[in-house]
């Protein structure tokens, strides 16, 4: 049985989660790697004189908010389906 929405809301619920967590792991990886391989491009400056250590940060916490929104509304959608007894949409 494939996960789709379809599927159980739980084990749904679960697979997007997951998805999302390595997306953000991923880009989380990148913070980490650039600091360790070029610790001096975290110092450059490209906008208002913010580093891109603190943009690169304040990325990670936008992006962990809009993910969080992604995974709410999905498996949210998910729940209606069950909560119907059909497909949501």
């Amino acid at each position: 049985m494939e996960d789709s929405p379809e599927s159980p809301p739980g084990q749904y619920a679960a697979r997007i989660g997951l998805v999302l967590f390595a997306v953000y792991s991923a880009f989380y990886a990148g913070f980490v790697v650039l600091g360790a391989v070029a610790p001096g491009a975290m110092e450059a400056t490209p906008v208002a004189g913010l580093n891109v250590a603190v943009l690169y940060g304040f990325g990670l916490i936008v992006a962990a908010f809009v993910l969080a929104v992604v995974y709410g509304w999905l498996a949210g959608h998910a729940g209606e389906r069950d909560e119907q007894g059909g497909p949501a949409g």
